[in-house]
């Protein structure tokens, strides 16, 4: 609540054109965007804290990835259908969309939402009607809708890849969210409060950040922006709970102050001056891709660029525990 509390008016405080009072945006659709390569954690905090202080606070808050939607079902998981709809219809399905009815629902990746669904996420928002798959007629229904996406989608509507219908019916209040490097000022507050759910979720002492190690992570650039900065406390939580957190017991690319970042040429490592731990690099890379695979070590293997025998050695070796 704290965390939510905070961020959310820190964000919105930022966007002054923007209405102060949250509850006057309960029957409007907003978009939010992302900086690019920017991530998921911050956009859903932001979501979740308009539908928290709008007048649709006690209604269902429904989250989904439209990227982890199966093209073929995604009408099914969003609209719902009737028992006999289609082969393997064997029961009635409610679907997102009706299941956030007086509430909100948050269209994480928007972009990824096939060309042949958008036809209807467009008439819900435009006219509040939800077409279940199988019914000869929409059904009307309540509902808030928030999108969020990394991707450039004026670009995706001139190459005919997102209908602009749908785009600028979404473009009600566009809302960009900065990357974590561009604010600093949040990161105490956010180590902080993943901190306690990871040891709260673990049933262990959350450890105490010292002074200087914040002012480390204040430092380092934080190209996985939050994402990044989330896997790092669940490592803290397993390394050092119940203890105080000082400088050394960062992983060595944060205490370089340097990060891992792509660019147009590929992976660029910059290379302090005073050298770095290419130990706790590999280590901080394998966790970071096991956490972006959700735990998933082919994935994960994938994203290194190795195999996944390799993976398996390097994680027996680092010690490394997989964190789902």
């Amino acid at each position: 609540k704290k965390l939510l509390d905070t961020f959310g008016a820190q964000v919105f405080s930022d966007h002054e054109r923007y209405p102060a009072d949250v509850k006057c945006l309960s029957l409007l659709y907003l978009y939010v965007g992302r900086y690019p390569r920017n991530n998921a954690s911050r956009n859903k905090l932001i979501a979740e804290h308009i539908h928290r202080k709008s007048r649709r606070a006690r209604g269902p808050w429904i989250c989904v990835n439209c990227a982890a939607l199966a093209e073929n079902l995604v009408e099914s998981e969003l609209f719902g259908h009737i028992k006999g709809a289609f082969t393997g219809a064997l029961a009635d399905r409610i679907g997102r969309v009706r299941a956030a009815r007086g509430g909100t629902l948050f269209l994480d990746e928007i972009s990824e939402l096939p060309l042949s669904a958008q036809p209807k996420l467009l008439r819900l928002l435009e006219n509040g009607e939800c077409q279940v798959v199988g019914q000869p007629s929409p059904g009307q229904v309540d509902v808030r809708i928030i999108a969020a996406t990394n991707r450039d989608l004026a670009k995706m509507v001139r190459e005919g890849r997102f209908r602009a219908d749908l785009f600028y019916r979404l473009q009600v209040i566009p809302l960009a969210l900065p990357p974590l490097r561009q604010r600093t000022g949040d990161i105490p507050l956010l180590t902080e409060s993943f901190l306690d759910d990871f040891a709260k979720s673990k049933r262990l002492s959350a450890p105490r950040m010292s002074r200087a190690a914040l002012s480390c992570l204040q430092r380092y650039p934080w190209p996985g922006n939050v994402r990044e900065l989330r896997n790092l406390c669940k490592r803290l939580i397993i390394l050092h709970s119940g203890k105080t957190v000082e400088i050394h017991d960062l992983p060595g690319e944060i205490r370089a102050g340097r990060g891992v970042s792509s660019g147009e040429g590929g992976l660029v490592f910059a290379l302090p001056e005073g050298g770095i731990d290419l130990v706790h690099l590999e280590q901080s890379l394998i966790r970071q891709a096991l956490e972006r695979a959700s735990g998933n070590k082919s994935h994960a293997a994938r994203l290194l660029g190795i195999s996944r025998d390799t993976l398996l050695y390097r994680l027996k070796k680092f010690s490394i525990p997989v964190v789902e």
